[in-house]
């Protein structure tokens, strides 16, 4: 179970809102005040299942998670890139020894405890949101979602209604690849994360649908990487791909008469 939010009663500061993942209550109670004393506001979480509980609800939307690099089940490389599937925060290791190479590698920075709110304040500075964003593939807004090209070949070959049921089954397999990717990147299953790119690859460039195909080849080349890069980078992809899987069931909307119930809420 997660702790209450709390916030300091000085005078407001833009601060960024924290999550703070560690087992140990009181190690979690004493920071997440001290550092509500300094205006932050804090939500605090006692193990990574509590925190991604958090973020899929919405109850913490925060601009920095502050996690304990040893806790026990959910935790390191794993947690991290459940983490980056589910958010856009920072992530900052906090420990009162050293990390695992791995696990640092994963993470934007390290603190060691016990830390002050000077010392995350001067992290925060040296790790500004745009230098963690950088490194995750963005969609192109101005990427079509699908080849307007095979679109039409497609319209000539078949009627109306077949071209709706291609891509209407390339949404519900869409759904299925997601479901199973997150659950890839839970069990740090390279291998798995590379096959489901290899097929997404492979289904979704034959029926011109772009994005997908294209972010399907980055988690197939994704799982050639080491351990804590392929979890991290796959978790970002994984991101992207639930928006592109999104934009591709609005064009199905916008394009194609779409009689089922849509699987991603477009």
């Amino acid at each position: 179970m997660h702790t209450r939010c709390m916030s300091g009663s000085g005078a407001q500061r833009e601060l960024p809102t924290l999550l703070l993942i560690d087992d140990d209550l009181v190690s979690r109670e004493v920071m997440a005040t001290v550092l509500a004393m300094s205006d932050y506001p804090v939500h605090t979480a006692a193990d990574g299942a509590a925190a991604l509980e958090m973020l899929a609800s919405g109850t913490c939307v925060p601009d920095a998670i502050l996690m304990d690099a040893h806790m026990p089940g959910l935790s390191g490389t794993q947690l991290i890139a459940e983490l980056r599937a589910h958010s856009r925060a920072r992530i900052f290791l906090i420990s009162g020894s050293s990390a695992p190479a791995e696990v640092a590698a994963a993470a934007d920075g390290f603190l060691l405890k016990p830390f002050n709110a000077e010392s995350l304040q001067k992290l925060l500075e040296q790790h500004e949101p745009q230098a963690v964003c950088s490194a995750a593939p963005v969609l192109d807004p101005n990427e079509p979602v699908v080849s307007a090209e095979i679109l039409a070949q497609l319209r000539k070959l078949m009627p109306e209604a077949g071209v709706r049921e291609i891509y209407a089954a390339i949404v519900a397999d869409m759904a299925r690849r997601i479901k199973a990717l997150e659950a890839a990147i839970a069990h740090a299953d390279a291998a798995e994360i590379g096959r489901i790119g290899h097929a997404i690859k492979g289904g979704c460039a034959m029926a011109g649908a772009l994005q997908v195909a294209r972010l399907g080849a980055l988690l197939e080349a994704a799982a050639l990487e080491s351990q804590g890069n392929c979890l991290v980078n796959s978790a970002r992809l994984l991101r992207d791909l639930r928006v592109a899987a999104s934009n591709l069931e609005r064009m199905l909307v916008d394009e194609l008469p779409v009689q089922a119930k849509p699987v991603f809420g477009g």
